[in-house]
């Protein structure tokens, strides 16, 4: 009786910590993306193909087609390749998120921008604010996985 209570105490003490134990889950838009790569945290200076991980600071209101996303210290414009494929509008702010595609820097229209503000609900002063073209980090991502827990 004492090796059955040993062996039940065991069980439930496994299953215990197994089900406490964080399993980390993504769900993934665009290609498919192996989240067992190694992501960098860092953008390296030449801009080819990248696999990058950051924190999602801002994303598309209107369609989920574009998105900010801080990586280190800096802050990389994300676009869909093709318009393959869209993230969700809501509810992704401030999540971890992997991504693979091109990166480059670019000059970013004054037009451009306002109309990237006006897709974010920016208000009537603060897009009359915007004068001067920006130069950006830019990712074309071919798949991202955004970190569902």
């Amino acid at each position: 009786m004492n090796m059955k209570l040993n062996f039940l105490l065991t069980f439930l003490t496994l299953l215990t910590s197994y089900s406490c134990s964080e399993r980390v889950t993504y769900i993934n838009y665009g290609d498919d993306i192996n989240i067992d790569l190694s992501f960098s945290e860092k953008i390296d200076n030449n801009f080819d193909l990248e696999y990058l991980s950051g924190q999602i600071i801002d994303v598309c209101p209107k369609k989920g087609c574009w998105m900010n996303v801080k990586v280190d210290t800096d802050t990389v414009f994300v676009k869909f390749k093709d318009y393959r494929f869209f993230v969700p509008k809501t509810g992704i702010k401030g999540k971890q998120i992997l991504m693979a595609g091109n990166i480059f820097r670019d000059t970013i229209s004054v037009k451009r921008l306002k109309h990237y503000a006006e897709d974010a609900k920016k208000s009537k002063e603060e897009i009359e604010l915007i004068s001067k073209p920006e130069y950006k980090i830019n990712m074309i991502a071919s798949a991202v996985a955004i970190r569902d827990n």
